[in-house]
This record gives structure tokens, sequence and C-alpha cells, in this order.
């Protein structure tokens, strides 16, 4: 029987280099923002985007900024899948929408509210 190594291994492969099949070292630029247990992450923004542009794009970002850059990246391919014309750009025009038709439903709401109460003053003033 086989013993193990006193010293085990430490570091886990990251999710881009268990799905591209390559070593993952402790210098892996993309491990700490593609953990090996959340693969679906990586395998999206692979997918939209391609391993070599992502490492690009990560590399370009300063390095205190780069988890934000990976978390959108993801935010974006997930996006992208649902939506690969317009991405998140049509998420968020479908939400700008949506507050425009909500601010004018609620500006309705208020005139409403307003013409009743005047209605109601009108009213008690009448019977007073």
């Amino acid at each position: 029987m086989e013993t193990t190594p006193a010293r085990a291994r430490t570091h886990q492969p990251c999710a881009a280099c268990r799905m591209l099949r390559r070593r993952c070292d402790v210098n892996c630029i993309l491990a700490p923002y593609f953990p090996g247990d959340e693969p679906e992450e990586f395998a999206g923004v692979h997918k939209v985007f391609g391993a070599s542009n992502v490492i690009k794009m990560i590399q370009m970002v300063e390095e205190r900024s780069r988890e934000d850059a990976a978390k959108a990246l993801v935010y974006e391919a997930k996006a992208r899948m649902r939506d690969p014309v317009y991405g998140s750009a049509g998420t968020i025009f479908q939400l700008q929408k949506t507050v425009q038709q909500l601010k004018a439903q609620l500006e309705s709401t208020n005139a409403r509210a307003l013409e009743l109460q005047q209605q109601k003053d009108q009213m008690l003033s009448i019977f007073s």
C-alpha cells in the first residue's frame, strides 16, 4: 500500500484550470476568482468570452478591482446567455422602462389622491 506524503497538496485546482484541463499552480491568475467548487461560473464566462480573453481582461484591471471585474464578467456572461444580443444592457433597459412606468403610475395615483382629498374637503365644508 502506498503512503500519503507528509506534506499534502493544499492548493486545489480552480474551475478554470479544471475545465481547461491544465495544471493550476499557486500563481494562477484565475484561481482567486473562480474556485474549483463553482465550475458553472467559469463555464459561462468561458463560453461567452473565452478563457484567454478572460485572463487578459482580469490582467488589465488593477489587482484591488479584479474580484469585482470577475463578478461583472460572470454577471454579463449569464445575461448574454439569456439575451445574446443585448446582454445586461437589455436587462437595464427593461428595468429603466419599468421605473418610468411606475413613476407615471405613482404620479397618477398621487393626482387622484389629491383630487379625492379636495372632494372630501369640499363635502365637509358643505355639511359644516
